[in-house]
């Protein structure tokens, strides 16, 4: 006979350490992919597209392209979650500026930095969801409609970065977006199997 676990409240230490070590597991899968030249899903990878094309620093992109979401956050999901978000996207925005004088990568595999990377993003990413936060953008959507509408939010999101990816080709070498592809598998497959409705107990 298996025993019930009542839902725990997070606490605020807690909180705050899963968006710190959240954010910096995707600023690192970030930087990995900007290292190899790949792409990724959500507002992460239109970011990386535009830094591609443009050149404009990563973080400044994030950043401003989040903006918009967070009225969807605030009317839909709360103003505690959508402080979180808030924060959680400064992180990462800034998190890929620090990281060439906290690590010196001279040559990165493609294929490592497109599965390693992925994977790093994905628990970053579930990291927030299980404290109530998110990385804006699509990940605001997913929490939403799977929060009020029973759809899985690993679904959603691999749907949603399968279109961006697909304008990667405009911008990308061919190989680079079918590594940026099988990244993108990677990491909505961590959150496909690990954020499920009623998997996590605890909440924030």
């Amino acid at each position: 006979m298996s025993q019930q676990t009542n839902p725990v409240r997070h606490t605020l230490q807690e909180d705050v350490l899963a968006i710190l070590l959240g954010t910096f597991f995707v600023g690192l899968g970030v930087t990995f992919y900007s290292e190899a030249q790949l792409a990724t899903g959500s507002t992460a990878g239109l970011a990386l597209l535009v830094q591609y094309a443009t050149g404009l620093p990563f973080g400044v992109v994030f950043f401003v392209v989040n903006l918009p979401f967070y009225i969807l956050a605030f009317t839909r999901m709360g103003w505690p979650f959508t402080l979180k978000t808030f924060v959680a996207v400064g992180l990462v925005s800034v998190y890929p500026a620090l990281m060439p004088g906290w690590l010196d990568i001279s040559g990165i595999d493609p294929i490592f930095a497109a599965i390693g990377g992925g994977a790093l993003i994905g628990m970053g990413i579930l990291a927030m969801f299980r404290h109530r936060a998110s990385l804006g953008g699509v990940n605001i959507l997913a929490l939403y409609l799977q929060d009020n509408h029973k759809i899985p939010a690993g679904y959603f999101q691999f749907v949603v970065d399968f279109c961006i990816l697909a304008a990667a080709f405009f911008i990308l070498p061919f190989d680079r977006v079918v590594l940026s592809i099988v990244g993108a598998f990677t990491l909505s497959l961590v959150i496909i199997l690990n954020h499920k409705p009623g998997r996590y107990m605890g909440f924030s």
